[in-house]
C-alpha cells in the first residue's frame, strides 16, 4: 500500500471526526458512490419483487432478501471510496465490472453468519482491502475493533434510525396532499387498507420506500465506516508520521545537488583559516625562541608570565616590523602590576538603627496580641465547658423524664413483659365456608329466594344468587354478549352501556357486596342485605 498517494490529510482523529471524513469521501464522489449502489441493488429489487408479485403474497420475503444482500451493495461502494482515496477515481460501471476480479476472501461470511454483525462497516475494509489470511484477518479485526467497536455499533444504530425516519416521513408525506376535511377518512381508509387484504401494489410501494431509504443512507454508512478504518490504521501504524518522513526525504533528495555544491565550496574556505592560524603560531613560536635567547644572553631571568593570546603578541600587533620585544614585554608586565591600573576600593554603608521606643512599641503590641489571643482561647474554652455542662444536664433531665414515664405506665407494660397481661384482642370468629350451589336456571322470584337462603344461614349463596340474576339483567338491558366465565370487571364494563344510571349504580353495589363476601370474607349485615335485595327487586322488576 502506497500511503504517500493518499489524497486525504492523515492525522490522528477522534471517532466522530473520522466518521465525518468518511461521509465527506462519499460526498466527494456522489455519482460513483450512489450510482454504484443503485446499479447493484436495482436489479435484485426488481427480481425479488417480481417473484413476490408472481407468487401473490411474498413481498415480506422480497424485502428480507433485499435487506440480506446489503453487504453486496456496500462492497461496491467501498471499492469506489478505496480507489478514490488513492487518487484513482472510478465510475459506477467500472466499480460494478471490477467486482468480478476483486477478492472475495473473507466476504461470504457477511452474507451468512456475520450478517447481523453491528461492526460490519469497519470489518469489511479489513477483509476486502488488506487481503490477509484467515488467521491474520481475525487478529487484524480484533486490533482495529479494540478502539472502534463502540463508535461502529453506534454508527449502525444511527443509520438504522435515519432509515426509519425516511420511511416514516415518506409514508406521512402522502397525506400532505389530502384535504384537511377528508384527512380523518383518509387515515381510516389507509388503516383498513393495511389491516385487511393489502393489495399487491401497496406492498410493492412499501418495499420501494424501504429500498430508497436504504439507498440514501447506505453510502454514508459505508463511508463513515471506511473513515473509522483509516483512522485506526493511522493510529496503529503512524501513517501520518511515515508520510511526513517520506515527504522530508523527497525534499532532501531534490536539494541534494545544491547541498553538495555548498559543501564543495565550503571546504576550501574552512581549510584556509586553519593554514593561516598554523603560520601565525609558527611565527609566534619563533619570536618566543628569539626572546628567550636574548634573555639568556643578557643573563637575566624571565619572569613567569600568564598565557597570552596570540593576537596580543608583538607579531600579532606589529606584524613584521622590527620591535624590541624584550623591552616591550617588560613594559607590559609593569603596566599590569601597576595598582592604578587595577584599583580596588572598600565601600562602607551605614544603616540606621530603629529607635528604642519603636522597638518597645512593637514589643508591647506583640505582647498585647498574645494576651488577647489567650483571653479569646479562655473564653472559647469557657463557652465550650458551659455547652457541655448544659448538654450533660439535659441528658440527665431526659433520662429522668423517661424513667418517670416508665414508672407511670408500668401497670400497662409490666404485665405484658411478664407474659400475663390481659389480651384485649378478641380472637376472630372462625369463618365457616359454605359451598355455593345455585340452580341452573335463575328462579323468577330472585329476591324472595335470596332472603330464604340468608335466613337459612347461607349468606354467600344468597349474595351469589343476587349477583347472578343481576348479571342476567345487565346482559338483557345493555345488549352485550358476555363470554363464558366472565369476570366481575368484564361485567362492570358491560354494565356501563345500560342507559339508566340507577341500574348501573345498583349493579355496582351488588358487585362490591359480592366481592367482599366471596374474596374478603366480609359479610354485610342483615339489614344492608335486605335493603339491597328490595332495591334490586324494585329497579330490575323481579317478581315477588
Amino acid at each position: 500500500m502506497r500511503i504517500d498517494q493518499l489524497n486525504v490529510a492523515l492525522r490522528a482523529r477522534s471517532s466522530w471526526e473520522a466518521m465525518e471524513l468518511g461521509t465527506a469521501l462519499a460526498r466527494r464522489q456522489p455519482r460513483a458512490a450512489w450510482g454504484a449502489w443503485l446499479l447493484a441493488s436495482a436489479p435484485l429489487f426488481l427480481l425479488f419483487n417480481a417473484l413476490a408479485w408472481w407468487h401473490g403474497d411474498a413481498f415480506g420475503w422480497a424485502w428480507l432478501l433485499l435487506w440480506w444482500c446489503k453487504p453486496l451493495f456496500e462492497r461496491v461502494v467501498l471499492y469506489v471510496l478505496s480507489r478514490d482515496v488513492f487518487g484513482e477515481p472510478v465510475s459506477a460501471w467500472q466499480a460494478l465490472r471490477a467486482q468480478r476480479g476483486w477478492g472475495v476472501s473473507g466476504f461470504w461470511g457477511y452474507l451468512g453468519w456475520r450478517r447481523f454483525s453491528p461492526v460490519r462497516n469497519v470489518c469489511l475494509p479489513v477483509n476486502l482491502l488488506e487481503g490477509a489470511d484467515a488467521s491474520l484477518r481475525s487478529l487484524r479485526r480484533r486490533a482495529v475493533l479494540s478502539a472502534a467497536a463502540g463508535p461502529s455499533m453506534l454508527l449502525t444504530l444511527l443509520c438504522l434510525g435515519f432509515e426509519a425516519v425516511l420511511v416514516i416521513g415518506a409514508l406521512s408525506a402522502i397525506f400532505l396532499f389530502v384535504p384537511v376535511e377528508l384527512l380523518s377518512d383518509s387515515w381510516r381508509a389507509a388503516w383498513e387498507l393495511v389491516r385487511q387484504d393489502t393489495p399487491a401494489w401497496a406492498k410493492f410501494g412499501l418495499n420501494g420506500v424501504f429500498w430508497l431509504a436504504a439507498s440514501v443512507i447506505g453510502p454514508f454508512h459505508v463511508g463513515a465506516g471506511f473513515g473509522l478504518y483509516l483512522n485506526r490504521r493511522t493510529q496503529m501504524e503512524a501513517w501520518d508520521v511515515e508520510i511526513s518522513f517520506r515527504r522530508l526525504r523527497e525534499r532532501l533528495q531534490q536539494a541534494a545537488p545544491l547541498l553538495l555544491l555548498v559543501v564543495l565550496f565550503a571546504l576550501p574556505a574552512a581549510y584556509a583559516p586553519v593554514q593561516a592560524q598554523d603560520t601565525a603560531q609558527d611565527a609566534t613560536a619563533a619570536a618566543d625562541d628569539e626572546d628567550s635567547e636574548t634573555e639568556e644572553a643578557s643573563g637575566e631571568e624571565a619572569p613567569a608570565l600568564s598565557p597570552i593570546d596570540p593576537d596580543d603578541t608583538p607579531v600579532g600587533i606589529f606584524g613584521d616590523a622590527p620591535v624590541d620585544t624584550a623591552g616591550f614585554r617588560q613594559a607590559v608586565q609593569r603596566a599590569y602590576e601597576d595598582p592604578l591600573q587595577r584599583p580596588t576600593r572598600t565601600v562602607t554603608e551605614w544603616k540606621t538603627r530603629e529607635p528604642e521606643d519603636e522597638a518597645e512599641r512593637r514589643q508591647r503590641e506583640r505582647l498585647k496580641r498574645e494576651a488577647d489571643a489567650g483571653k479569646s482561647r479562655e473564653l472559647a474554652g469557657s463557652a465550650a465547658k458551659m455547652v457541655a455542662l448544659a448538654m450533660e444536664w439535659g441528658l440527665w433531665l431526659l433520662l429522668g423524664v423517661l424513667l418517670l414515664v416508665l414508672l407511670l405506665t408500668a401497670r400497662r407494660w409490666l404485665p405484658w413483659l411478664r407474659g400475663s397481661g390481659r389480651r384485649k384482642a378478641v380472637s376472630a370468629s372462625a369463618v365457616t365456608e359454605d359451598s355455593i350451589t345455585l340452580p341452573e336456571v335463575v328462579p323468577p322470584d330472585v329476591a324472595t329466594r335470596a332472603r330464604e337462603l340468608w335466613d337459612r344461614g347461607l349468606p354467600r349463596q344468597a349474595l351469589a344468587l343476587l349477583y347472578r340474576a343481576s348479571v342476567g339483567t345487565v346482559v338483557e338491558r345493555s345488549g352485550v354478549v358476555l363470554p363464558p366465565g366472565a369476570t366481575e370487571a368484564q361485567v362492570l364494563r358491560a354494565s356501563r352501556r345500560m342507559p339508566d344510571a340507577r341500574d348501573r349504580e345498583l349493579f355496582g353495589a351488588i358487585v362490591r357486596m359480592w366481592q367482599y363476601a366471596a374474596y374478603g370474607n366480609r359479610l354485610p349485615s342483615r339489614d344492608a342485605f335486605a335493603a339491597l335485595a328490595d332495591a334490586l327487586q324494585a329497579q330490575y322488576r323481579w317478581p315477588a
